[in-house]
């Protein structure tokens, strides 16, 4: 009978635990707000994190680029920081990646082809090789 009780009993005192005291975290709101803060640690955000975003990376951020490309591993097609590495970025390099965009293909990184991307225009696939040619650098 004793077990029957323990459980939510248990369960009650975890609960109010975890919620703490209301007061108190009000009082240590108004003492944060008070003292000067510490400086944030930002180690671990990337550079470019409040850099705003090309439009070749946002259309490549529409489309389905990232299905088979991530920026640092090879998934089914190659990282795109080994095409920037392959490809220097020129307007010659940009004009025929755009058009391997557009009619895909294969044989460059593999057996596995490329899908075609027809309606992507010119432009957007010259936005977003560009966007791919300057990434690692």
């Amino acid at each position: 009978m004793r077990k029957r009780y323990l459980a939510p009993l248990v369960l009650s005192v975890l609960f109010f635990a975890a919620c703490g005291g209301g007061e108190k975290k009000a009082e240590n709101a108004d003492s944060v707000s008070t003292h000067e803060s510490p400086a944030a640690d930002n180690s671990m955000v990337s550079p470019s994190a409040n850099k705003p975003a090309s439009k070749g990376e946002t259309l490549m951020a529409e489309s389905d680029c990232k299905t088979c490309h991530k920026e640092e591993m090879k998934v089914v097609g190659p990282a795109l920081k080994d095409i920037a590495g392959k490809y220097p970025n020129t307007p010659e390099n940009v004009e025929k990646l755009a058009e391997k965009v557009i009619k895909g293909g294969s044989g460059n990184w593999g057996e596995v082809a490329m899908l075609p991307h027809p309606q992507i225009s010119k432009e957007d696939a010259k936005e977003m090789v560009s966007y791919i040619l300057s990434i690692g650098k």
